[in-house]
């Protein structure tokens, strides 16, 4: 659970804060944006997501709260990165985005899963 933490949690700080802190290079990769203060928004809250990510890679134990936040943004982008690619309302380079948001949603699955089974031996 730690490494998957750490690896989600590096990734959405580094996304996050990228159009805050030089969103000429952002646009320059991802397309220009007509709403910067909603790129920015949600840039900064992909940022507290991959926060509190980090902060819970010390829990012990990988919590139904943990697996919502960590599995349900990376799915939520994942979906969104795919959709409106392929509907052209965004660049084709979200795509690029969309793999490592599986790999995040297929990995916190896995984790989940091997957590149920474990309860489920104890009881």
């Amino acid at each position: 659970m730690r490494f998957l933490a750490t690896a989600q949690g590096l990734y959405y700080l580094a996304a996050g804060i990228w159009p805050i802190l030089h969103i000429d290079s952002f646009q320059a990769v991802t397309g220009a944006k007509t709403d910067l203060w909603l790129v920015r928004t949600v840039g900064l809250l992909i940022a507290v997501i991959g926060a509190a990510v980090l902060a819970a890679r010390k829990r012990p134990a990988l919590s139904p709260e943990m697996f919502i936040l960590a599995a349900g943004s990376a799915l939520a982008l994942g979906t969104i990165d795919v959709v409106y690619a392929l509907r052209g309302v965004i660049s084709r380079i979200y795509l690029l985005d969309a793999a490592p948001e599986a790999v995040l949603v297929s990995g916190w699955t896995l984790l989940w899963k091997r957590r149920k089974a474990a309860i489920n031996q104890t009881v």
